[in-house]
């Protein structure tokens, strides 16, 4: 009877990547990386040949975008009133940043645990 073993994995590992340890699954996580991070940073050679550093970099840029999100959430009841725009569609804003600053944050939590697995800490290996 052959030995069956189970990796486990954070419950915040991105669906888009494959487990570590799978066939291609850098691959797949390099992908997923890629599509987190401006086009223009995509492409550069350095991130294209070292996962980890584009999986950084990905880090980084979520960080950023989590920042903008809040700063945007904190200030919209006192900005958004100057633009003109009724109370129904400030309203509604606010409940979109809100939502959006939780959802950066677990694809932050997503960043982090392939970071460690391409980095070779946890996640499987």
């Amino acid at each position: 009877m052959p030995l069956i073993t189970s990796t486990r994995i954070s419950p915040d590992w991105p669906c888009q990547v494959k487990t570590p340890g799978s066939y291609d699954w850098e691959r797949s996580a390099a992908k997923w990386l890629r599509e987190l991070i401006p086009a223009r940073y995509a492409s550069y050679p350095a991130l294209i040949r070292h996962p980890v550093l584009l999986a950084r970099h990905a880090q980084l840029q979520v960080q950023q975008e989590i920042r903008v999100a809040r700063t945007a959430l904190q200030t919209a009841r006192a900005e958004l009133p100057m633009l003109g725009l009724p109370e129904s569609v400030i309203e509604h804003t606010i409940k979109l940043y809100a939502a959006e600053v939780l959802q950066l944050q677990h694809i932050a939590r997503s960043v982090r645990a392939v970071s460690e697995a391409l980095a070779g800490r946890g996640a499987g290996r």
